[in-house]
């Protein structure tokens, strides 16, 4: 489908959207893990935990020193995840924690004698720092000794969710059709907000021309069905000084005929950098998508505790419809953390202090919710928006630490990016986990820890816009039941 530059459409008929594409390749994720055998290892930057939802049996790190990278380099698993939480960084933090998460990786597989390749894993409606984080990449390894990068390759599709890209257009589902993701309520993010749809214009406007949007390859359906591994390989292969390639998705198969590509491609010499979405890793590490975890299997790591923690800091609207979805179904008692009062330095502490007290005693009766308020509150700009949104962050967070200090729940669910990044570095102290499955097909993560006070307790990793109107319910109910 041809659409002009920016054009307004709103939501297209799926079918519409799709009509005329060629034949899907089938390949087997037997076929990609058989492939990449004995290759180098996919280190996934996560610029937040949610890019563990696709995935299962695959090794998380909240910290990165060397001996925390060295740790999941031994591990019997194709990839693992380092979460930086970049996305609620300032740009210039930002590019310090990628610096250092790269000298300490390049440490650590010198060490232990490990290769590996870099995906920048970050949101599929397209919100996280781009280019700055692909660039420091590209420099740090240069500086460090290794080749230059030849391309990077950006695929944001996210498969379970509906994002699809397709002619090199980026789309979302919604419940009234396929609607471009620049118009969409994430493209009006107070700090990564955007206006483009096609992914080569959007690369032009996020690079502020310096990528013009003629000059970036397009990988089409075209190529991976009907060109294929070898083909696809080639057009890869011919890129130089950095070049930027965006892919077309649709399903995983389009996306394991690009992991067979990059495979060829990097066999032969050609240095790549990853910016990806969720459904690239599953693809990429030779993975087939598992049906979500059972009660019997939830069981097993449960603690004795008979209630619940949920933690929801997300302010997208579908986080707030899950919310009000949950409520109907009840079993739940409610405490809210005033946005006011946490910007407030004077009434902050007495606040948190008697919403954690309230929380923790509530475990006894009710799965607690602990939320921030619905109404966002925006910064004069985009700066003070992102430093709003880490103090409100903080707070919730300092909450969740100071109700399982006092009593253990049952699970621990955490619905936002920001919010599941915080919680499990900063609550539940959790260094080095598991990512076991799934609740939801494809959404919904579960980490089992390996260390602090979380081990043995089912963290979740909720995103605030993945699921429809029932999952959040849907998911307390699964954890209800085992």
């Amino acid at each position: 489908m041809s659409l002009p530059r920016h054009a307004q459409t709103g939501p297209v008929a799926e079918a519409a959207v799709l009509e005329g594409l060629p034949p899907v390749r089938a390949v087997s994720a037997t076929e990609v893990a058989a492939r990449i055998s004995g290759g180098p290892r996919l280190v996934v930057l996560d610029d937040d935990p949610t890019g563990t939802q696709t995935v299962a049996d695959v090794p998380v790190l909240t910290s990165w020193t060397v001996e925390d990278l060295r740790w999941a380099l031994r591990q019997d698993s194709a990839a693992f995840f380092v979460l930086t939480n970049t996305r609620s960084l300032s740009p210039e933090d930002a590019a310090a924690r990628n610096r250092e998460v790269v000298r300490a990786l390049h440490a650590a597989s010198e060490a232990e004698g490990a290769d590996y390749v870099l995906a920048s894993r970050s949101d599929s409606t397209l919100r996280g720092h781009f280019p700055l984080e692909t660039d420091v990449l590209a420099r740090e390894l240069t500086e460090l000794g290794a080749k230059a990068a030849d391309g990077v390759v950006l695929v944001p599709a996210y498969i379970e969710a509906g994002r699809l890209t397709i002619g090199s257009r980026h789309w979302m589902r919604t419940p009234d059709g396929l609607l471009p993701v620049g118009e969409s309520e994430f493209a009006r993010d107070a700090t990564f907000g955007y206006r483009s749809s096609a992914l080569p214009e959007w690369v032009e406007e996020k690079t502020d021309g310096r990528v013009p949007a003629e000059e970036v390859m397009r990988i089409t359906l075209d190529d991976l069905r009907v060109g294929g591994p070898a083909h696809t390989a080639r057009l890869l292969s011919a890129l130089r000084g950095g070049r930027t390639a965006v892919v077309d998705a649709v399903c995983d198969d389009d996306l394991r005929v690009l992991a067979l590509a990059l495979a060829e491609a990097e066999e032969n010499g050609t240095r790549l950098l990853y910016r990806v979405g969720p459904s690239f890793v599953r693809a990429r590490a030779g993975q087939a998508g598992r049906a979500p975890l059972t009660p019997a299997e939830l069981r097993r790591s449960r603690s004795q505790a008979r209630h619940g923690l949920i933690a929801v800091g997300s302010h997208v609207s579908l986080t707030t419809r899950q919310l009000g979805r949950l409520r109907e179904r009840g079993g739940i008692i409610e405490y809210e953390l005033d946005m006011a009062l946490l910007l407030d330095e004077e009434r902050c502490e007495a606040h948190l202090a008697e919403v954690a007290a309230a929380a923790a005693d509530a475990l006894d009766s009710a799965d607690a919710v602990i939320r921030t308020s619905r109404t966002l509150v925006a910064g004069a700009d985009a700066d003070e928006s992102l430093a709003i949104s880490r103090r409100v962050s903080a707070a919730l967070v300092e909450t969740v630490r100071r109700v399982t200090a006092r009593r253990l729940p049952a699970f621990v669910v955490a619905k936002g990016g920001i919010t599941s990044s915080d919680t499990a570095t900063h609550g539940l102290r959790i260094r080095r986990a598991w990512a076991r499955g799934t609740l939801l097909p494809g959404i919904v993560s579960l980490w089992e820890a390996v260390d602090g006070p979380a081990a043995g307790i089912p963290y979740i990793v909720f995103a605030g816009n993945v699921g429809g109107p029932d999952a959040l319910a849907d998911a307390i109910d699964l954890l209800r039941s085992a």
